[in-house]
């Protein structure tokens, strides 16, 4: 199983953009997914999750500025984010956490990341 992260960039502070993350391989099933970033000299954070089931989380930080959402029969995880600012700016990772078909094995993985850069 693995994950493939496309959409980051660079874009003008107040702007927007769409990262989409697709899950491809051996998959039973996806429980969570959800969205992470890093920014340079700091710790990996949440920025938002999603449930099978549609229930989602969000960082204060950007509540009322992006938004996550999925399709499970594609099994990928958006995230739209709008009315970006420099401190948005960071690498950003997806994560999926499901069950492959293989004995139902559990999986917890993450994507390669994309940059997203936000100037002022």
């Amino acid at each position: 199983v693995q994950l493939q992260a496309s959409g980051g960039g660079l874009v003008q502070a107040g702007g927007s953009l769409r990262l989409s993350c697709a899950a491809s391989g051996s998959i039973f099933g996806i429980n969570d997914m959800g969205w992470y970033r890093q920014a340079p000299g700091k710790q990996r954070e949440l920025v938002a999750t999603t449930t099978s089931r549609g229930s989602t989380n969000y960082a204060d930080s950007v509540k009322g500025r992006f938004t996550i959402s999925r399709d499970n029969a594609k099994n990928t995880v958006y995230l739209q984010m709008n009315s970006l600012k420099p401190e948005d700016t960071a690498v950003y990772y997806c994560n999926a956490v499901g069950q492959t078909f293989r004995y139902y094995s559990p999986f917890n993985i993450w994507g390669q990341g994309t940059q997203v850069t936000v100037s002022s």
